[in-house]
């Protein structure tokens, strides 16, 4: 038997990172430390340490003794799991309060490493690298809301500048406003006007980041009924935000639908979330509200890599692991990728660089579900694919991908998949997922999955055929299954289909 995870890779070594946040304290550990961080442990305990800190000065020794016990038990999950490399940060609440230091040193004690009190600038432009490491070309503005604070930062690609940190968070806002709401959208509108670099937000992004937040977005998601349950990335246009954000303020949390997917202890803490991105969104008018799963911790990680793995492609780094994992044969997903390159370019089927990296991802993601029953292939892989932990994409190219993965498995017949998922997609999308499903229906005839077959098997289009072209020692391949295929993927590129046999080379005497 091995000894080893066979569903594990080998990164180096783990890592994990403590959060000490106003609101919660969590501890995510990470299989390594790479360009798409996987977790392979998350859990928070809500601790409430910045409550009452503003009018206070002081954290409550009942909110200490809790975040100390959650710091206890992260310290042997840790040596359970083997992670020697522990970061430990601290936010808001122990930078504000009097007895912060006492406490940051028995968290120390504790937790047997270092404990990072980050600034509020720190913080900002941390929950900027975890957007600029899971979100794919970022522009707009990131704010980060905490239980103490809120932290905002623009960020233009790789590019950081203006960043700020304000007293507005959860915890912080129903403190200053002795728990009335209108009091502290008041604050929160006072503050914010005096952020200079506010207005140049409009029209660009705004993503989200924070627990508080999340919890608003996946409210909304419940009643919208959407059929992806993935919250990084979710988008929600301007006007629906606010619109909802509106809602939330008005009623109470209880009343809400679907408010079960929160928990009890959030609850409280939704109206000041909603009022401050109504503010927000009132006074910067962004062209959509992005929410983010990734942030300060994220950003961290990101931090720590050198320069060329910074520049790596997060979505295709994730595709190749799991290519790696679940695939029969990994090198035949790369051939793959090549393979449809020069099938797209006969076709002169222009793509952008976007557009073909999601193909791409799609190629390396082609095989993952051979260990499923054959007529569940299709679906398990779909599913995979759609909630996958993929950062660096969007929700329309998560559906392109597992659409295209699912057409491979199950043809190329719309009936049988996801029609909530096809919503998600343009026309485009749809007609390339097709596309890239139907080539991928004639990859797998002629390799079984196993490498070294398509570089010497081109499919390709000219003179209104589409050809594929079999060296004489692999024709017998060529049948009326093969054939069939061939043809389907002929039809809806308006081509005729056709083999072509190419004879052995002769050597020269």
């Amino acid at each position: 038997m091995p000894t080893d995870a066979q569903g594990r890779l080998k990164l180096g070594d783990p890592i994990a990172i403590i959060d000490i946040g106003s609101n919660s304290v969590r501890l995510v550990a990470y299989e390594g430390l790479t360009r798409a961080p996987t977790p392979i442990f998350n859990e928070k305990v809500l601790c409430g340490l910045g409550r009452n800190v503003l009018s206070t000065r002081r954290l409550s020794s009942d909110a200490m003794d809790k975040a100390l016990s959650a710091l206890a038990r992260f310290r042997v999950l840790c040596a359970a799991m083997g992670i020697s490399n522990v970061r430990v940060l601290a936010t808001a609440a122990a930078r504000d309060a009097e007895n912060g230091p006492e406490f940051l040193a028995r968290c120390q004690e504790v937790t047997q490493a270092p404990v990072e009190l980050i600034s509020g600038k720190r913080e900002a432009k941390l929950s900027a690298l975890g957007i600029v490491s899971g979100i794919w070309k970022p522009d707009g503005l990131v704010g980060d809301m905490g239980g103490g604070s809120l932290e905002l930062i623009d960020v233009r690609g790789h590019r950081l500048t203006s960043a700020v940190s304000l007293p507005l968070g959860g915890l912080a806002l129903q403190d200053q406003s002795g728990c009335s709401l209108k009091k502290a959208a008041k604050i929160a509108r006072k503050a914010l006007k005096e952020v200079p670099h506010l207005e140049a937000v409009r029209g660009r992004a705004f993503y989200a980041v924070g627990g508080t937040w999340r919890a608003l977005a996946r409210l909304h998601m419940k009643q919208r009924g959407y059929p992806l349950h993935v919250m990084h990335n979710y988008v929600i246009p301007t006007s629906d935000a606010e619109d909802f954000a509106g809602l939330v303020e008005r009623v109470e949390a209880d009343s809400l639908a679907s408010i079960e997917s929160v928990s009890a202890a959030r609850r409280p803490l939704l109206a000041y979330g909603a009022l401050l991105l109504e503010q927000i969104i009132k006074l910067a008018r962004p062209s959509e509200v992005v929410v983010s799963a990734l942030g300060v911790r994220e950003g961290m990680l990101y931090e720590l890599l050198d320069d060329a793995q910074r520049a790596q492609d997060p979505l295709l780094v994730t595709a190749r692991e799991l290519n790696t994992l679940r695939s029969r044969a990994p090198r035949h997903g790369e051939e793959l990728c090549a393979w449809t390159d020069r099938l797209l370019a006969s076709a002169h089927l222009e793509e952008t660089a976007d557009e073909r990296r999601l193909r791409h991802a799609a190629c390396l993601l082609a095989d993952i579900g051979w260990r499923a029953h054959p007529d569940y292939r299709g679906e398990q892989s779909l599913n995979i694919i759609a909630h996958a932990g993929f950062v660096g994409i969007d929700h329309p190219g998560r559906a392109f991908i597992a659409l295209a993965v699912a057409y491979r498995h199950m043809g190329l017949n719309d009936e049988e998949v996801s029609p909530r998922l096809r919503e998600l997609v343009s026309s485009r999308m749809l007609d390339r997922a097709r596309i890239l499903g139907g080539a991928m229906r004639v990859a797998y005839l002629v390799t079984a999955a196993m490498p070294g077959i398509l570089p010497r098997a081109p499919l390709t289009c000219g003179h209104g055929l589409l050809e594929l072209e079999l060296p004489a020692d692999i024709a017998p391949l060529a049948n009326e299954r093969l054939f069939n295929r061939l043809k389907q993927l002929a039809r809806i590129l308006g081509r005729t289909p056709n083999f072509v046999f190419r004879e052995p080379e002769r050597s020269s005497a």
